[in-house]
């Protein structure tokens, strides 16, 4: 498994997927400071999912109809850190093929996966 995690998403989360095997290339380590739809071709490029905090993505996904193997967006604002990085980690290790070609979003109370 592997992801490309946009900078704005919390590094507790990269640090526990990474302590889970998930292979995470953080943008805020990389290539901090990118534009959004560079971001979004990083991770086309390297044929994986992209995590992110950012619901412009949406906008690059749908309207602009930017190439990409899935985002995966969170939007968990009612949730504590650590209930936010235990719920994404396991969404993510529990239906990471699920996730991909799709636009899922990750809420404190649900989760959708909407394919392409």
């Amino acid at each position: 498994m592997r992801i490309v995690a946009d900078e704005c998403v919390d590094f507790g989360i990269i640090r526990k997927l990474r302590d889970n095997g998930v292979e995470v290339f953080s943008i805020c380590e990389e290539t901090a400071s990118i534009k959004d739809n560079d971001v979004l071709s990083i991770a086309n490029e390297q044929n994986t999912l992209l995590l992110t905090e950012d619901k412009d993505f949406g906008e690059l996904v749908f309207r602009l109809k930017l190439p990409n193997h899935g985002v995966v967006l969170v939007r968990m604002l009612k949730s504590t850190r650590l209930e936010k990085i235990d719920k994404v980690v396991e969404i993510i290790l529990q239906h990471y093929f699920q996730l991909e070609n799709s636009f899922s979003l990750i809420a404190d109370d649900k989760v959708k996966i909407k394919k392409y």
